[in-house]
């Protein structure tokens, strides 16, 4: 049977990663479940790599696209340098007013994150109905510095910084603004949109600020797939058993309207714009601290313990274990409505 719209299922995944050969001594990180970003070996430093395309949206392609790769490097320990843009646009819908308010979007952005947009290719492609980019952003950081989802140790605090799913909330205030208006008012939709940028789905100073305050063994940016499939792959990564109690997971007010209203659960929906980090128990303090007096919201969600890789929710009746989600509940909503 034909796979389902989203991200590969994991098992399918490791099964192409392991026929990967890995013989390059430059190679520090390779690619693997929940490793967002390579890491190679450059002279005195370490050169982060990454790759992620946008496919949600259309509105504010260009702030998306440097925002969601920026992220990842981030989450590195990394400060976000170059980018590359790959810009696929749909023909008999392209014109100059199209390409340039891409690249101004791009422009824009990268200033606001210190990034060198670096090069990239543009084409008009057939079979296209909206615009996609693809972007290839490199970072730099001391090889001390490096930060990787593998780092997780028995006894650290899970931390989760702002909440969820700032990014499917935006999306759906953008791409589905007349349903949503139809489902909630003009008013709910208008704020949805706003999420975009504040409380925003770059995660940059997140990671900055926790790094400075304290030691984090390990960070991840919950994307497609929401909190409950970066917390599976941040479990796989590291080889730890995951405890999280879902009642702790900060969700706005707005989204949880949101998400109720279109009958998604806000844990499995995109969330760029939260940050998983984790921390030894005295520097959480710290870092919740040093977030919060930046006007971060951080909460403890949850512990790590020892392997195996798994994850489980903390319920009134006691911990239960957390099933993967097949897929993002934004991709479900999207099928559903094009269908």
């Amino acid at each position: 049977m034909p796979f389902s719209i989203g991200k590969l299922r994991h098992e399918v995944l490791a099964e192409l990663l392991e026929k990967i050969p890995l013989d390059d001594p430059a190679i520090v990180v390779g690619p693997g479940i929940g490793m967002d970003c390579a890491v190679l070996r450059f002279g005195n430093r370490l050169l982060v790599a990454k790759s992620d395309p946008v496919t949600f949206v259309s509105d504010e392609l260009g702030h998306y696209l440097v925002s969601v790769n920026a992220n990842d490097i981030a989450t590195t320990g990394a400060r976000p340098r170059w980018l590359l843009v790959t810009l696929l646009l749909p023909e008999q819908k392209t014109d100059h007013a199209l390409a340039s308010g891409l690249m101004d979007q791009i422009n824009r952005s990268c200033r606001e994150l210190g990034i060198a947009l670096v090069g990239g290719h543009t084409e008009i492609t057939w079979g296209l109905n909206r615009p996609i980019a693809v972007g290839a952003m490199l970072g730099e950081v001391d090889e001390g510095q490096l930060i990787t989802p593998r780092g997780a140790r028995p006894g650290d605090r899970i931390l989760l910084t702002k909440g969820v799913p700032i990014e499917g909330t935006a999306i759906i205030g953008r791409e589905l603004a007349a349903e949503l208006t139809a489902r909630l008012d003009s008013k709910a939709a208008a704020a949805a949109r706003a999420f975009l940028h504040d409380p925003g789905i770059s995660v940059v100073a997140d990671a900055r600020i926790a790094t400075a305050a304290g030691r984090v063994t390990a960070m991840h940016d919950p994307t497609e797939g929401g909190l409950v499939i970066a917390l599976w792959e941040l479990a796989v990564a590291s080889g730890r058993h995951l405890a999280v109690d879902p009642t702790a997971v900060p969700v706005p007010e707005l989204s949880r309207q949101i998400c109720s209203s279109m009958n998604i659960d806000p844990l499995a929906t995109i969330a760029s714009g939260a940050l998983l980090v984790t921390t030894p128990p005295d520097d959480a303090t710290r870092i919740k601290a040093a977030l919060l007096s930046e006007k971060i919201i951080c909460a403890d969600i949850g512990e790590v313990g020892e392997g195996p890789a798994g994850l489980e929710r903390l319920t009134k009746n006691g911990p239960e274990s957390w099933p993967l989600p097949e897929r993002d509940e934004l991709t479900r909503l999207f099928e559903n409505r094009d269908g």
